[in-house]
């Protein structure tokens, strides 16, 4: 049967379930477990529709590393409630998601799906090292459009983009990302820093929009090639250079921000089998159902196994 790696980048997941299912859905004890049915039944309608032999759970050890901090101070700093000296800021969670984060984390135990991070890094660093290296073709599935910068048609990774909700489902590859934004996806980062993100506290150059960084990037290819021109004073116009060369700090740094990192060693994070997706046990079914009958999860859990155990059982090729 033919390979294919799906990596769920898991926070953008449970943060679009919380406020998918309605908060009344609760536990026995009063616990909201809206993110996580949400989540279940998220990986079960992935699951049948886009058939991954393969399955791991993308984590934000450390949501805002300090190393990106450090060259842009106002990186998702907005979403700051607590300076840590020496570790991980907090983020802005709304309590009755973040009471919901472990057992999310047992949910997915339960069904044998690994959870892969790494200190000082966010889960676009697992993602864009697993893609990268990945010798079978991979399915990223995300709401950040910054995750367009790993589509690659040669290397068959693309994007399950879910900004648009889970009944509308939108596959991003090369050509998707021209279509959208003009540029190729190997373009994207650069796009992204000229253009800014008030999202991800990023300034961009002001003044520079996504039609003007489209335009720069069609003339001179990349970054470097703008900043060249733009210094030898050469195909653009002398307001557009000014900005450019007015932002030329910013944009010293910006890339190694926006870029995700490629190259982490994650042997040792993941497990032999890759995240092979394998049907449930009699013991993991029974565990996973005493969990979901613990929590009132519903039956959510019930597709997941279902989906689970379907496609492992049929042997069917990856849906293309």
């Amino acid at each position: 049967m033919n390979q294919r790696l799906m990596l769920l980048d898991t926070a953008s997941l449970y943060f679009r379930a919380f406020y998918g299912v309605p908060d009344t859905v609760k536990a026995p004890d009063g616990t909201p477990v809206n993110a996580v049915r949400g989540l279940l039944d998220m990986i079960a309608k992935l699951v049948t529709t886009y058939r991954p032999t393969h399955l791991i759970a993308c984590w934000d050890d450390d949501w805002r590393p300090q190393w990106r901090v450090d060259l842009i101070p106002s990186y998702k700093a907005h979403r700051v409630v607590e300076i840590v000296p020496g570790g991980a800021d907090v983020e802005e969670v709304p309590d009755p998601l973040e009471a919901q984060i472990p057992l999310i984390r047992r949910a997915l135990g339960a069904l044998d799906i690994p959870i892969v991070g790494r200190a000082e890094h966010e889960a676009d660093d697992i993602i864009g090292s697993l893609a990268t290296q990945a010798s079978v073709p991979v399915d990223i599935v995300t709401g950040d459009r910054d995750l367009f910068q790993l589509v690659d048609d040669a290397a068959d990774v693309r994007v399950i983009y879910t900004a648009r909700g889970m009944s509308n489902l939108e596959v991003v590859t090369d050509a998707v990302v021209v279509r959208k934004y003009g540029v190729l996806p190997q373009q994207y980062a650069d796009f992204a820093v000229m253009k800014g993100d008030a999202s991800d506290g990023l300034p961009g150059v002001p003044g520079v929009g996504e039609k003007t960084a489209a335009t720069l990037i069609a003339a001179h290819g990349d970054l470097t090639g703008i900043l060249a021109a733009a210094e030898a004073g050469e195909g653009m116009s002398a307001g557009v250079r000014a900005k450019l060369l007015a932002a030329l700090p910013y944009l010293a740094v910006a890339p190694k921000v926006v870029g995700v990192v490629r190259d982490l060693d994650l042997a040792d994070d993941v497990p032999e089998s890759g995240g092979l997706l394998k049907p449930p046990t009699d013991a993991q079914h029974a565990e996973a159902l005493a969990l979901a009958a613990e929590w009132a999860l519903g039956t959510a859990m019930d597709r997941a196994l279902a989906a689970i155990t379907a496609i492992t059982d049929s042997g069917s090729a990856p849906t293309r």
